[in-house]
């Protein structure tokens, strides 16, 4: 997947070495990855939840921890299969196993060169597993590089891309290099905002006027092509999969699908429960909550969420009309 106005920012280092790693927490909340619009969401300083598995109500659903498993045993039989490895890799970083993830999207990456968003998602996984603080480091860099080589359009690169710039002090290219992601990015993309106040935060730090661009700054079209598919359709509103990894866990047996999907909304609302000034991340929970048919679970998230916001009048009127929109009780 982040957020530049956090409830609580990060302690910052008194060498400023924390910066990595928040820019890379920032990315989470922005990133649209594939046609489908998957957005990736993670809380700054969010403590890793606890792998959830789904509910005890059907028995004999796998939960995440099974179905990485079952893709680990699948791939040491077929180890030249690249699409498993980046649905393995998908799985470890959802379990925020980043070190693990980044070798399994190596692999994938050496089976299948040419794909860039499975270079892109490499970089990610190396940025949030490297120990370096301050800086990128030079293989997260080197797969970011690869990727926009192969697709200029890639946004996850394109954030990262411009980090680098930000921490190597070329603040007023990075931010030229937001400007050109934010005009990719559709108008009505949770994420949009968030853009938009990355660039607002870097340019007050930098002294570099940045609101009369942002007030002219034009959109991209509307997305369009999301999954229609309930559990998939829930999962494209948190953090996910590329749009490959969508269509690969749509091939799944039922049950291992439901597994990693109820997986990620449970752990998105873990990340809330530990960081709940979020409105877009209560919006997602509540569009995966209602594609999943928990309309009463929804109807809760919803009251948290409002209970969160108490102080953020504009975030709780955000939340209580993209509620009302869904049609919850108590909207």
């Amino acid at each position: 997947m982040t957020e530049p106005k956090p409830a609580s920012e990060p302690r910052e280092k008194a060498d400023g070495s924390s910066r990595l790693g928040r820019f890379a927490l920032i990315s989470a909340g922005l990133i649209a990855l594939g046609a489908g619009g998957v957005a990736m969401m993670r809380g700054p300083e969010t403590p890793p939840p606890a792998a959830v598995p789904p509910p005890a109500v059907p028995s004999q659903q796998p939960s995440v921890d099974d179905v990485i498993a079952k893709l680990e045993a699948k791939l040491a039989e077929k180890p030249d299969d690249a699409e498993g490895w980046r649905m393995l890799g998908w799985s470890y970083f959802q379990t925020e196993r980043y070190a693990e993830a980044a070798t399994a999207l190596k692999k994938a990456t050496k089976i299948d060169p040419e794909n860039a968003q499975s270079w892109s998602f490499l970089g990610e996984a190396l940025v949030l597993a490297s120990k370096e603080e301050g800086r990128m480091p030079r293989d997260a860099r080197a797969a970011f590089d690869k990727a926009i080589k192969l697709d200029p359009k890639d946004a996850r690169a394109r954030y990262f891309q411009a980090v680098a710039m930000d921490l190597s002090g070329r603040h007023r290219q990075a931010i030229k290099a937001w400007f050109g992601l934010l005009e990719d990015t559709p108008a009505d993309a949770p994420y949009a905002e968030d853009i938009r106040s990355v660039i607002r935060a870097v340019g007050e730090k930098h002294k570099i006027e940045v609101e009369e661009r942002l007030a002219e700054a034009q959109f991209a079209a509307p997305a369009g092509g999301a999954v229609t598919d309930g559990p998939l359709k829930a999962a494209a509103a948190i953090p996910g999969p590329t749009s490959e990894q969508m269509k690969a866990a749509a091939a799944l047996p039922k049950g291992q699908q439901e597994a990693m999907i109820r997986g990620m909304v449970e752990g998105l609302e873990a990340k809330l429960d530990a960081n709940p000034a979020n409105a877009d991340g209560w919006i997602m929970l509540l569009r995966s909550r209602m594609q999943l048919g928990e309309p009463k679970k929804a109807a809760e998230s919803l009251q948290k969420g409002l209970t969160a916001l108490r102080n953020d009048s504009a975030g709780a009127r955000k939340l209580r009309e993209a509620a009302s929109s869904l049609g919850i009780a108590g909207a």
